[in-house]
């Protein structure tokens, strides 16, 4: 026989009635500031300590969880396609029969994509391929000479990993499972509430507290260091504008500059400033209203390079990478090297960064995304959430990357693209595309968009941070939210201190932090393949009584007040109907 019997759903996060903290869960939200507080305290007296100490506990667990960062994505993606690609599961709602979504696709993609990327896509579209052509499993095993025509096949083979299927798969696998159970069964928007079909009315009590603080810990780093490499950008971005001295430290003419600490900490205050101003204002005005300009602002800017790049060659590298990606894909899903390798050691540099910075954003972008998915089906969010995403940034890498490459294989640039920070790639690119007039122009609209993209990155933390501890409200207090804004703000900046100006110390507590979210996150996964299997079957017992109901009415004894009926479902899923009286 199988169990038939409604699912559990009785989640109550219990909230404070009046004061200070009314409408939060009062261990959740003081755990989770004074953990985050300490941390901020520590690198500020101690930074030279904290950034020692938080290298090597980093470097201590990617020896041992390096694999198991790897494999879990790898699950994941699978796991999605499968959930997809099955017809029971792929056309259910995420809401009730007739519930339509809320926002426009245009709005709903523009949100998604503003949230999910729109920071590291402008680091890393020109930065990405660049890196890999230099770097990348086929180069150490000596297949392909680095930084030669052959080795941009396997260059954009892994920068199309690390920002394609794979990434967007980490992302949609915590939103999905928050959204189903939000909207089909009218559960708190909480991460507790996607493990209930596995730990049940346990997470009422300490365990879901755990569970929630996990993600919000996650979710203040991983936000952390995408607005610690968008300021950095922004540093970039503002000097080649204005040319203003102390925003770079520009060394001693052996290294390369990069920006200074008070660049970056001006900057830093400045975007959380307007992220706080749009929190406040919520996802309905400051947040829409901000990824629609992202949107656009980001198509001029492809648009650019489109014209005056080398249009030719990015649409021929992104079709042959493309289809060497797909042919790939089930290799690079579990693909994973031991540390003691120099293949591992790359891994762990480059591949295993990205997942662990993608698993600790999934809570935040998960719960967003899940805020603004109702109405959608599992297969609609999952073609939405993952394949168009992907697609896109594809592109920006083919067009932004490919022209920087193009670049350097042509002789113009000499390896000034090549030579240029991380974060200034970019605008060394787009001062070899553009004539200086119109760079300046540019430069300005990227000024622009970066701002705007760490802006909605940040007021999106912040009003994802404030659900979980309001036990999945989505109406928060604004001071509460200013509270947040400002301790993510201490915290960027006690972490830019400790790393010496740099973002290693970001880098590594973000890992750190991720870690354990990545094993509740594989909880999701099966929480949510039990569900599914679940409703599947209790839809079949609907039907069946419906069924039943509808052939014995037409039978002249039937007496609706005196009919009992029984569903009888064996182990190997085989149904039957009795009818007594």
């Amino acid at each position: 026989m199988a169990d038939v019997s409604p699912p559990f759903t009785d989640i109550e996060i219990e909230t404070r009635d009046n004061g200070f903290y009314e409408g939060y869960s009062l261990p959740i939200a003081l755990i989770s500031k004074i953990s985050i507080s300490l941390l901020v305290v520590w690198a500020l007296l101690f930074p030279l300590s904290a950034g020692d100490v938080l290298s090597r506990l980093n470097a201590g667990l990617l020896h041992v969880f390096n694999s198991f960062y790897v494999v879990i994505v790898g699950v994941f993606a699978w796991f999605l396609i499968a959930v997809a690609i099955i017809p029971s599961s792929g056309r259910r709602r995420l809401g009730r029969d007739g519930d339509t979504p809320e926002f426009s696709t245009f709005s709903w993609f523009a949100m998604m994509f503003g949230a999910g990327l729109g920071v590291g896509l402008m680091v890393y579209a020109t930065a990405e391929p660049l890196g890999l052509w230099a770097q990348n499993p086929e180069i150490i095993q000596g297949n392909v000479e680095p930084l030669s025509p052959e080795a941009l096949q396997s260059a954009y083979r892994y920068s199309f990993m690390h920002y394609g299927f794979h990434a967007w798969s980490i992302y949609v696998v915590t939103g999905l499972c928050l959204a189903y159970y939000a909207y089909t069964r009218d559960m708190p928007l909480t991460i507790r509430s996607a493990l209930t079909p596995i730990f049940g009315a346990a997470l009422n009590g300490p365990l879901g507290h755990i569970v929630d603080i996990l993600g919000i810990v996650a979710t203040i780093l991983g936000v952390a260091v995408t607005i610690g490499y968008g300021v950095s950008q922004l540093v970039e971005g503002a000097y080649a504008v204005f040319g203003y001295q102390w925003l770079m430290a520009l060394g001693d003419g052996t290294t390369v500059p990069r920006p200074s600490v008070i660049g970056l900490l001006v900057s830093l205050v400045l975007v959380m400033g307007l992220s706080v101003l749009s929190a406040v204002s919520g996802v309905g005005r400051g947040v829409k209203y901000l990824s629609n300009l992202n949107l656009i602002l980001s198509c001029i800017l492809l648009g650019v390079f489109a014209v005056f790049g080398s249009l030719a060659f990015a649409m021929s590298t992104y079709a042959s990478a493309f289809l060497d990606y797909l042919g790939h894909f089930p290799v690079l899903s579990f693909e994973a090297y031991g540390m003691e390798t120099e293949l591992g050691q790359w891994q762990a540099g480059a591949t295993t960064f990205y997942w662990a910075w993608w698993i600790a954003f999934s809570p935040f972008v998960g719960l967003f995304l899940a805020r603004i998915s109702k109405g959608r089906t599992i297969r609609e969010f999952v073609l939405g959430a993952v394949v168009v995403p992907s697609l896109v940034c594809f592109a920006w890498f083919a067009v932004l990357g490919g022209s920087a490459i193009d670049l350097e294989l042509q002789g113009i640039a000499q390896g000034a693209v090549l030579e240029a920070s991380l974060t200034n790639k970019l605008f060394a690119t787009l001062s070899l595309l553009l004539s200086d007039s119109l760079f300046q122009v540019v430069s300005i609209l990227a000024v622009v968009l970066i701002l705007t993209f760490l802006v909605t990155s940040a007021d999106s933390g912040i009003l994802v941070m404030n659900t979980i501890m309001a036990g999945g409200a989505v109406d928060t207090g604004a001071l509460h939210r200013i509270i947040w804004g400002a301790i993510l703000t201490l915290l960027i900046a006690a972490l830019i201190l400790a790393g010496g100006g740099g973002l290693g110390a970001l880098q590594d507590a973000m890992i750190i932090g991720a870690l354990p979210f990545a094993f509740v996150m594989a909880l999701m996964c099966a929480s949510l393949a039990k569900a599914l299997y679940r409703d599947h079957l209790r839809d079949k017992a609907g039907e069946l009584v419906e069924e039943g109901f509808a052939n014995d009415r037409n039978s002249s004894n039937f007496d609706p007040a005196n009919t009992t009926w029984t569903l009888v479902i064996s182990s190997t899923g085989n149904w039957g109907l009795s009818c007594g009286r």
